[in-house]
């Protein structure tokens, strides 16, 4: 840690990685308190391990950095902790299990306060049971820990005798702290819980104990996600993200341990295909990772198709699904995350900046998702700026059931509305249009592209709006809207395309697929499967538009143009 880099900030975590060292900044610690939890460490033995081998010689050095931070970390000055959180991403089978139940166990041996409440936290009942059998099992290898420990099978928790303090192994759901805010929590996977609804609202109770007198610390331990970061996992991965690159204030409390690629070389698939490379972000790789099992299990399970590898590279080296990955993926894919501009956060903001601007609408069923695209055309430089928003009934929670998770994570982050039925989803969309209608910057002809199946109760609501064509327009889909398809990522490239940054559309720009048919790509919900790219398409509708240079409220295009996407085509 030195005065010019803010707490926890590790600038070189990079050239860390590739020199075998954990990817952490220099933690002042209480050397006797770190000693003295390493000892107990060291001493635990692994019980499903042929041998037994104790930790010292069975665990990598990056675990006990992560041990010595996280209960041991001292302020020289002030004598106070200074790592309270801690969020550890490492990919699979690198014993993080295992690891975070010694771990545990640790922290209850170490806590002096008597009567207090720990918990490891698990996602599902198969990974809880496994946790609660690998810390009863280091128990039971070693007689003097017996007489420390008290351990209640049926209920899952293990108690010190000494003080009474309970270390509870508890599967996650939404009332699973109750009472006494935790002095401890240890939650592993934590990935898995973006895919759960309330799972912000119980993690800000597990906080709730981190202003009290008495504070609380939480370790969060998890592999990458195999599917885009949503939720919980996305909020915590980003402000670690941020804290390691020295952009999360200059005195945080949680210690990111990440061990992945750099975002170029994530994207870089000549690189991670490298076997040579994976070692980098695998620091147990010779101990609980074979890696010539590791090759086998790539060539025979990962590479079988493009899905499964994206899974399997998730889950075993950490890539990131979502945002640029290559292979298939809509070419603007890879650039879209790069045109953030965190000041066009709302569609107030997009339009005080434009002279102009297209609005795209792809409008789904009763059991599908309804979105729209506002693209405005920045007043001085030009640059277009995006924002968009989604509706959808009820009942898509149900039928949508494999991303009801992500949907709801829209919801609350004010993306997407839930309407009570299809006349006020229409009719909401409407006062989006007629909003920016009102602001004087909608062209008089073609301002509003729609695709045209299953509009008819919003081409009424638009109507009631007084929104008629030839301001409402019909935009051809299929390989007539290759403009928009292949222009897009160009105007990206160059950052000649800004947008806030919106969770819904970075997942739809991932989900995008784009297939060569004749000399034009193509992207189709077909291309795309089940993966949902309605709000992209809305993107291209508005983009179409304008394409065609509109003039707001103060020129007729011309009746050459009636038809603008046979133009544009």
């Amino acid at each position: 840690m030195t005065d010019d880099l803010p707490r926890f900030a590790c600038p070189d975590w990079w050239e860390k990685l590739q020199a075998g060292e954990t990817p952490i900044p220099e933690i002042p610690l209480d050397e006797k308190r770190a000693a003295r939890a390493l000892a107990f460490f060291n001493r635990l033995k692994l019980p499903d391990v042929p041998g037994n081998p104790p930790l010292s010689e069975a665990c990598g050095d990056w675990f006990r950095d992560i041990l010595v931070a996280f209960l041991a970390s001292q302020d020289p000055v002030t004598k106070r902790r200074l790592v309270w959180e801690l969020l550890c991403m490492v990919p699979k089978k690198n014993s993080k299990t295992t690891y975070v139940a010694a771990l545990g166990l640790t922290a209850l041996f170490m806590e002096d306060a008597p009567n207090r409440q720990m918990l490891i936290v698990a996602p599902s009942q198969n990974i809880s049971e496994r946790c609660f059998e690998q810390a009863q099992g280091m128990i039971k290898l070693d007689e003097k820990l017996s007489d420390i420990f008290k351990v209640t099978d049926h209920q899952k928790f293990i108690t010190r005798r000494k003080t009474g303090t309970d270390l509870n192994v508890k599967t996650f759901d939404t009332s699973i702290v109750t009472g006494e805010i935790p002095i401890l929590t240890i939650i592993d996977e934590l990935h898995e819980l973006g895919k759960k609804a309330k799972a912000s609202r119980v993690m800000q109770q597990i906080r709730g104990g981190g202003i009290t007198m008495q504070r609380g610390q939480v370790l969060m331990i998890t592999t990458q996600s195999d599917e885009e970061p949503a939720g919980i996992w996305k909020t915590e991965l980003d402000k670690a993200r941020a804290i390691r690159d020295g952009k999360g204030g200059s005195s945080p409390i949680m210690l990111p341990v990440l061990y992945e690629f750099p975002k170029e070389k994530q994207l870089d698939e000549a690189f991670w295909r490298n076997r040579e490379n994976w070692h980098l972000v695998l620091p147990n790789i010779g101990r609980s990772i074979d890696a010539i099992a590791l090759e086998d299990d790539y060539e025979n399970n990962g590479r079988v198709s493009k899905e499964t590898e994206q899974i399997w590279s998730s889950q075993h080296l950490n890539i990131e699904i979502g945002v640029g990955l290559a292979g298939d993926s809509w070419s603007g894919a890879a650039e879209w995350g790069n045109c953030i501009d965190e000041t066009l956060d709302s569609l107030d903001a997009l339009l005080e900046r434009s002279e102009v601007c297209t609005i795209g609408i792809d409008w789904g069923g009763a059991d599908d998702l309804a979105a729209l695209y506002v693209i405005g055309r920045e007043q001085t430089t030009k640059v277009w700026l995006g924002w968009g928003h989604i509706w959808i009934r009820p009942k898509v929670y149900e039928v949508r059931k494999g991303i009801a998770h992500k949907l709801r994570a829209f919801e609350e982050a004010g993306e997407l509305t839930v309407a009570r039925n299809s006349e006020e989803q229409a009719a909401l969309a409407a006062a989006v249009c007629r909003k920016v209608y009102d602001s004087g910057l909608l062209p008089e002809t073609a301002g509003i592209g729609l695709d045209s199946a299953g509009v008819a109760l919003l081409i009424d609501a638009l109507e009631a709006e007084k929104l008629e064509p030839p301001l409402v327009q019909a935009v051809t889909q299929g390989w007539k809207l290759q403009t928009a398809i292949s222009s897009v990522p160009l105007k990206l490239e160059d950052r000649r395309f800004l947008h806030g940054g919106q969770a819904s559309m970075n997942w739809a720009a991932g989900n995008a697929k784009q297939e060569l048919k004749g000399s034009n790509y193509v992207v189709t919900k077909q291309v795309s499967g089940a993966a949902k790219i309605d709000p992209l398409m809305a993107l291209f509708d508005a983009a179409m538009l304008m394409f065609l240079n509109p003039q707001a409220n103060r020129m007729d295009i011309g009746e050459f143009l009636a038809d603008p996407i046979m133009v544009a085509g």
